[in-house]
């Protein structure tokens, strides 16, 4: 167009490539970045599913554990120290709910219910020890009702999982140093050192003995237990840690009460299993033993003079139950 003047006012406007092949490479780089971190989300997504996030029959135990409270009459809080039993009504729908569940690992009725009636009889408030975080952790919690109840675990990333999502819990994480396949071993040399640094009475928070755990918290072992449940480890494989400890240190948790019932109920799941029935022999002894089946063994205990150095006595062994 010309103007007045007779000038020309042409504007020529020129489009570079480089600009056109800018915005495409940023749009590419974008695609990859969001690309990369879905990838990552949905594999997060996964692996927790698979390992960590409980199941629906975990979240089903955990609605009627929340029901407990209002079930006995009392408030939820966890600062309620009144001592008040469950209702037998209200022990049996859990008892009943929890072995209904589908998971292939949850423990029968027969097996719940006697450690649910040694729980019952237990003068309140009733002290409980469990090795191991299973399916049914939410169930021990609730049926031990205004009682102490901890939780030792060897997976210290689940333990404090479940603990971020189940606060009233309380759970603490052990390293154990052991492997499955050592366990004729390290029995047998902590026979030899019974009356030594393996002694069946002692404070296992200075303990040398390679089968006693100590380093849990020092408050663990001031605790006169009245239960002690032994359902962990992992002990299915040579070289997993085995359940030689946890037996091993049940049975001096026991023996070295200071207060409290003389006598001390110790579960053990699992029982076909090799390990479970030698470290039961060895440590909790046959004279103790008082029920069992294939999966689980009854013991009872009694406190020992401080210079004892056998776990076990010459007594023939007591008449043995079975576990239905």
């Amino acid at each position: 167009m010309k103007n007045g003047s007779g000038n020309t006012n042409t504007k020529l406007i020129l489009l570079h490539p480089y600009i056109q092949k800018q915005s495409s490479t940023t749009r590419l780089w974008l695609l990859a970045f969001v690309s990369f971190f879905t990838i990552i989300f949905l594999l997060t997504l996964l692996y927790t599913r698979d390992t960590i996030i409980p199941s629906k029959n975990t979240s089903v135990a955990a609605a009627v554990a929340a029901v407990v409270t209002s079930a006995a009459g009392v408030s939820p809080s966890p600062t309620t120290t009144t001592n008040s039993n469950l209702p037998t009504t209200t022990i049996n729908a859990l008892l009943h709910y929890a072995s209904r569940s589908n998971d292939s690992f949850h423990m029968s009725y027969g097996e719940m219910k006697s450690i649910s009636d040694v729980l019952r009889r237990c003068a309140p408030p009733c002290n409980l020890l469990v090795f191991g975080l299973t399916h049914e952790t939410l169930l021990w919690k609730a049926l031990n009702h205004n009682g102490r109840t901890v939780f030792v675990e060897e997976n210290r990333y689940y333990a404090a999982y479940f603990e971020e999502i189940h606060p009233e819990i309380d759970v603490f994480d052990v390293q154990y140093t052991t492997k499955a396949h050592e366990a004729g071993e390290l029995v047998a040399a902590a026979k030899e050192a019974a009356g030594n640094e393996c002694r069946p009475v002692q404070n296992l928070l200075f303990s040398d003995c390679k089968l006693g755990l100590n380093d849990l918290p020092n408050h663990v072992y001031d605790v006169d237990w009245d239960v002690i449940f032994v359902d962990g480890p992992r002990g299915d494989a040579n070289e997993g840690p085995g359940r030689m400890s946890s037996i091993f240190t049940a049975a001096v948790l026991a023996r070295s009460k200071k207060g409290g019932s003389p006598k001390t109920h110790v579960f053990v799941h699992d029982y076909y299993r090799d390990v479970e029935r030698l470290c039961g022999d060895e440590f909790l002894c046959r004279e103790n033993l008082v029920e069992s089946n294939e999966l689980l063994a009854h013991y009872v205990l009694d406190k020992m003079d401080k210079n004892s150095t056998r776990f076990c006595s010459d007594r023939k062994k007591r008449s043995v139950s079975s576990l239905s």
